[in-house]
């Protein structure tokens, strides 16, 4: 199986994760995500993911001022977005504790 097929059900949980640290912008975001492994990752993908996670109330946004340029549109976490983030978090585990036992047989 190709990675982007398994990585569409946890990069919701991935992006959270970044921005539940710090405040982050879009092609901040890509290029975290670059630097954790996900090489291929571009801002196709990440744009319109902020923007459902937006419109379903897990994070916001506000434009800020960029030293390089225009204002950059920074997203944070929203408490709707942490409780979401939590249970992501508790699904991954028991995810991974199902296939390492499928695995282990």
């Amino acid at each position: 199986m190709r990675e982007t097929q398994m990585l569409k059900g946890v990069l919701d949980g991935c992006v959270l994760q970044l921005i539940s640290r710090k405040e982050n912008y879009g092609y901040e975001l890509v290029q975290a995500l670059r630097a954790q492994g996900f090489e291929n990752m571009v801002g196709g993908t990440i744009y319109p993911l902020l923007q459902k996670l937006e419109k379903n109330g897990l994070i916001y946004s506000q434009n800020k001022p960029s030293p390089d340029g225009p204002d950059r549109k920074y997203f944070y976490l929203t408490e709707e977005g942490q409780g979401y983030l939590d249970d992501f978090w508790f699904q991954w585990s028991e995810l991974v504790d199902k296939v390492e036992k499928v695995k282990g047989e």
